[in-house]
């Protein structure tokens, strides 16, 4: 008899908590289906990303003319692929981010939100006709589109969420909606290796349009409890355009310290990421022959990475987040990287690579993810929507561009010389996160509007 009451009791528990922070309980629901669908959708094709960054053959990655074009020059693609990658996903940054700046600045919410999205599954649908036609250079233009849509979409996520949450709601639901994600990235890998080698790279475009379709069904439900909160609040209202210039957010991070140092501190995380991402893709070409193989194992390493992040997400976030604020949050990945750093600068072993490479990821997306996205919580709307959508799109590229040809020159000293300086970046980052928190502490408990 005492199991049949359990549950119920710990339901109405949770309602009893969720009624006190006045949350609803369908928004908070429909917040979780959302980031779940979402991370599953990019989940199914970030092993195919990973496979075709890796491999060898360059007629799969780049056009014809490219290839030719650099040859003339007698520079070899096959030597700077991701150097030319990432490059190029810079670029594409340079060119969007005012592009969404217009969006944003010029367009209500109920319209930019469902735009983003429907460009993404109409492009889904066009690299399942490019992947099943075999189209020459198909793998350069989904690395560079997938890269966009992780970015753009992920960021879109949050400024949304801190359209529905306060800051308390947030430290109490973000780390659920964290999770919930989490099982949608967890998710994504295992029918990538369930059903790639059954069915081709191209129907897992098929997969993802159909998840992002869905987050689509959930952006509009939760519009209404975003609209509630803003009246009941005073809030300025996100079903007006923000108005302002397409670059404000740019010039937003340049003005306020506390951008400038969520700026830094993102920067340097992406370049720990950086640097570690290139040393194990050049183990993966090596172990690896073909591009189901080198799938298959991104796969396993992303299992792997968001079974750690589950854990963390479901046992400590939401009381890190809850009973101590962000400052544990954004301060314990510092210090992780900097011990995994430190073990892979005296034996950088394929093995402890792999390792690090799990704590890295896990740590960023479990505790320092939600600690900064409940910073804008505390902020306008365009501060969310311009500067935070500046800094996880142009800014982060930025950093990875950096970085990439940072370890073109490093790597020709060896692995340890890479993750010396990876150490020293991770020191710079968590010296970021310190002087961010010092800003925060200014910031008012709630955002005015």
């Amino acid at each position: 008899m005492t199991r049949t009451t359990d549950a119920p009791t710990r339901r109405r528990g949770l309602r009893q908590v969720l009624d006190q922070l006045g949350v609803d309980s369908p928004a908070l629901w429909w917040s979780l289906l959302y980031f779940f669908c979402l991370l599953t959708g990019y989940y199914v094709l970030r092993p195919v990303r990973e496979a075709m960054a890796a491999s060898s053959d360059i007629e799969a990655i780049f056009p014809t003319a490219m290839i030719g074009f650099f040859a003339r020059r007698g520079v070899s693609l096959g030597e700077f692929a991701l150097q030319v990658i990432f490059t190029s996903v810079f670029l594409i940054m340079l060119v969007l981010q005012p592009v969404y700046g217009w969006l944003v600045s010029r367009f209500p919410r109920r319209v930019f939100l469902p735009v983003i999205y429907g460009f993404f599954i109409a492009t889904l649908l066009v690299f399942y006709a490019m992947f099943d036609s075999g189209v020459a250079g198909r793998g350069l233009a989904f690395i560079l589109w997938i890269t966009v849509f992780n970015l753009f979409a992920v960021a879109v996520f949050w400024s949304f969420m801190a359209d529905v949450f306060d800051n308390v709601q947030a430290r109490a639901c973000y780390g659920y909606i964290g999770a919930a994600g989490t099982v949608g990235a967890f998710l994504g890998p295992l029918l990538t290796k369930a059903l790639v080698t059954r069915l081709g790279v191209a129907n897992m475009m098929l997969v993802s349009a159909v998840m992002l379709a869905l987050c689509v069904v959930c952006l509009l439900r939760l519009r209404h409890y975003a609209v509630r909160r803003e009246r009941a609040r005073k809030l300025a209202s996100g079903e007006q355009p923000m108005g302002g210039e397409v670059l404000a957010g740019l010039k937003l991070i340049a003005r306020e310290p506390l951008l400038r140092w969520l700026a830094l501190m993102v920067v340097m995380g992406v370049g720990v990421g950086t640097l570690l991402y290139n040393e194990q893709n050049a183990i993966a070409r090596a172990a690896f022959s073909s591009a189901e193989q080198r799938a298959d194992y991104f796969a396993t390493l992303d299992l792997a990475v968001n079974t750690l992040t589950l854990v963390v997400q479901l046992l400590l976030t939401r009381r890190i987040l809850s009973r101590f604020g962000i400052a544990p949050a954004l301060l314990i990945p510092g210090f992780a990287i900097i011990l995994g750093f430190s073990l892979l600068a005296a034996s950088p072993l394929p093995l402890l690579v792999a390792v690090v490479q799990v704590v890295t990821r896990a740590s960023e997306f479990s505790l320092a993810k939600p600690a900064r996205e409940t910073i804008y919580t505390r902020v306008g709307r365009e501060w969310r929507y311009k500067a935070g959508a500046a800094i996880d799109t142009v800014i982060y590229r930025g950093g990875d561009l950096t970085f990439v040809w940072l370890h073109k020159l490093l790597s020709a000293f060896g692995s340890s010389m890479v993750f010396g300086a990876g150490l020293l970046v991770a020191g710079t980052m968590t010296v970021g996160a310190w002087r961010l928190l010092r800003e925060e502490r200014k910031l008012p408990a709630e955002r005015g509007g």
